[in-house]
């Protein structure tokens, strides 16, 4: 925990336990949960939490750069802790969201695109996962 509080500190987030259980749910959690998701995790810790509570910390945390808010799939924001650039592969069957490493995809042709600035970017394969041999 002293270590949470040190990282939600260093970005100036004043460490509320609310706060500190939102960051325990979400730090290092590779399932790029909703908002739901965490709301449901921390309620069984702090019970009488509120869904707004939840949502204002998770858009705090993606504003000082803690988590990344992501569409990966219509209609639904999902929070992914790895916040340094990376891709993603959903698996249509499952719905689990893999990080896929940047350099794993090669995409050409974006500084070809004269006509705009791009600034980001991100592949989002969508496809079934082969079972491990």
């Amino acid at each position: 925990m002293d270590r949470i509080i040190s990282i939600l500190r260093t970005h100036g987030i004043h460490p509320t336990p609310q706060r500190i259980a939102v960051a325990q749910c979400v730090m290092g959690d590779k399932s790029h949960p909703s908002a739901d998701q965490v709301w449901a995790r921390v309620k069984t810790m702090h019970p009488t939490v509120s869904r707004a509570t939840i949502y204002n910390t998770l858009n705090l945390f993606a504003e000082k750069h803690l988590l990344k808010a992501q569409v990966l799939s219509e209609g639904t924001v999902v929070f992914d802790s790895q916040v340094a650039p990376h891709h993603h592969f959903i698996d249509q069957k499952s719905g689990t969201i893999h990080d896929i490493p940047w350099d794993a995809v090669k995409v050409t042709g974006a500084l070809a695109l004269p006509s705009f600035e791009v600034y980001e970017y991100q592949v989002v394969m969508r496809g079934r996962k082969r079972r491990e041999a």
